[in-house]
Order: C-alpha cells, then structure tokens, then sequence
C-alpha cells in the first residue's frame, strides 16, 4: 500500500515538474504584450527565446514544447529559404469570447509571401494562460 501511494506521489511530482507553465498573465494588457513580444522573437527568427518567453504561460508538457520548438526552428529557416528574409508583423484580428477567452492572430510578412500566427489564450481562476499557439503558411481565412 505504501509502495502504491509512494509511486504515485512520484508520478504526480513528475507530471508537474515536466509542465512548463508557471505563471499566470493578470489581465488582457498583460496578454497582449506577451503576444507582442514573442511575435517579436518570431519575426526575428530567435525561436529559443519566443519558446522561453510563451512556455511559462502554456501549460504543456515540458517534452511537447520542446518537440515544437525544434519542429519550428527546422521550419522557419525551410521558410526563409523560400519566401526570403522576415519583414513587418501586423496584427489582423482579435477575438473574443465573453471574457475567458481571448485569440489574437497575426501575419509575419516574408519578401515573397506570409505565414499567420494565432495565439488563444484562456482565463482561469488563477489569470491568463496560453492556451494554444498556432503558425502556418494558409492566411486566406483572414479575408473577409
């Protein structure tokens, strides 16, 4: 019996350590300026620093983040050959749902073409987390 309780404090522990998030965003100021920072990393293609910037706030697996951030590096430099160099980064829409969610979706603008990032962000009883986090090379949706 202690065995069983003694390995599942261990697994709990773990499961917790291994979440990345650790801090929560007060209000939507505060979630705004965290998506105008990491844009900012993205657009400067310093992926590192955009993952360590967003992970304190996404509750995800440690291993997932990580997996996503190497898939990312490997993707953006793809990207850069093909599109050219990153310039401008313009915000296109925000939306809301009453006030417990929120989504903010930019275009980052190549020489020869974009990508749209989407950043979803949730507010609990303990603030504002990410909740999702979103890059891909189809923006036509953001015609309308």
């Amino acid at each position: 019996m202690r065995a069983k309780l003694f390995l599942t404090t261990i697994l709990l522990c773990s499961f917790f350590v291994s979440n990345a998030q650790t801090k929560y965003l007060k209000n939507t100021d505060e979630v705004r300026n965290l998506t105008k920072k990491a844009t900012g990393y993205f657009q400067d293609n310093k992926i590192p620093a955009f993952f360590d910037e967003i992970k304190n706030y996404w509750p995800a697996p440690e291993n997932e983040l990580i997996a996503l951030e190497e898939k990312t590096i490997k993707y953006i430099n793809i990207l850069e050959d093909r599109f050219g160099k990153s310039g401008e980064i313009v915000k296109v829409n925000e939306e809301t749902i009453k006030d417990f969610a929120l989504r903010e979706t930019y275009i980052l603008k190549f020489e020869h073409s974009a990508i749209r990032l989407k950043f979803t962000y949730f507010r609990n009883v303990n603030g504002w987390i990410l909740n999702a986090f979103k890059w891909d090379d189809s923006f036509e949706q953001e015609f309308k």
